[in-house]
């Protein structure tokens, strides 16, 4: 498994969100968990990276701290860090692209960064701006995203809309699933949501942990179906031969060690299959 890492994606945790400071941690959990995991550090997105998702003022104005981030400061370790955080989704994208493989990016706090706001713990939307990069790289590539973190994401489809983009599939369970009554639906549901994602060369996943029966800001999935919707979301991108990188959206539970459990059974999840030579491409 080759994961995009290095401590410039750290800052100090911010307010009630461990995200900043979560990257660390869940990549020594996964270190323990697989001795050869192959760690590779990002290259840092740049500022005309960001401004093909994001209104160019908007990401101006962050990194001269005249407006607030995604937690509502104007720290500046975070805004060293949101470079790296970005670029280890899009160089772990490419990765997965190049090699038709899967590729984990231990990063959060994208889907809810809209054109020219940044909201709840999320400063730019590296969703998009990884589709966005990869487009310019590859004119005709198609990406998908199937975010199953808790919550709605509302700043990729609020880019979506403005930039009128129709090369981009976007499915977000947050609009749909939010109650435990309906975890077997949604489990049952996730061929579909995959099978969305056929006519894609790539695949952004959000493996978030908020959907978590005891997450503060989510209570949805056990433990056991939490893992089992990674197991079935990776078996079937395998299955068609869709590459796939993924992050780790949310999760809040305290200790921050319950979240990087479910973080390390995502990864576990993501090598048992991807271990497997993948299928020919079923598109």
């Amino acid at each position: 498994m080759h994961v995009i890492y290095s401590d410039l994606m750290v800052s100090p945790a911010q307010g009630t969100s461990p995200s900043a400071a979560k990257p660390r941690p869940v990549v020594e959990a996964w270190m323990a968990l697989d001795p050869e995991v192959r760690i590779l550090p990002p290259k840092p997105v740049t500022i005309d990276d960001f401004a093909r998702a994001h209104e160019r003022s908007f990401v101006e104005n962050i990194f001269a701290q005249r407006i607030p981030n995604g937690f509502g400061t104007r720290s500046s370790e975070v805004n060293r860090s949101l470079p790296y955080t970005t670029g280890a989704m899009l160089d772990g994208a490419r990765l997965a692209l190049s090699q038709k493989t899967a590729v984990a990016a231990p990063v959060s706090g994208f889907h809810h960064a809209r054109w020219s706001e940044a909201a709840a713990y999320c400063t730019f939307n590296g969703l998009m701006v990884t589709a966005m990069a990869l487009r310019a790289e590859h004119p005709k590539l198609r990406v998908g995203i199937l975010d199953y973190d808790y919550h709605y994401g509302d700043g990729t489809d609020d880019i979506l809309h403005r930039l009128g983009l129709d090369w981009i599939v976007h499915y977000s369970a947050g609009q749909k699933y939010l109650y435990a009554d309906q975890a077997t639906a949604f489990l049952d549901a996730i061929p579909t949501h995959v099978a969305k994602m056929a006519g894609c060369d790539v695949v952004l996943y959000q493996a978030g942990a908020d959907p978590h029966i005891d997450d503060p800001l989510g209570g949805f999935l056990s433990t056991a179906e939490l893992a089992d919707r990674d197991r079935r979301v990776f078996q079937g991108l395998h299955d068609r031969g869709i590459p796939v990188a993924w992050n780790l959206a949310g999760g809040y539970q305290q200790p921050l060690s319950k979240v990087v459990a479910i973080h390390r059974n995502t990864y576990r999840a993501c090598k048992a299959i991807y271990d497997a030579p993948m299928a020919r491409s079923a598109r």
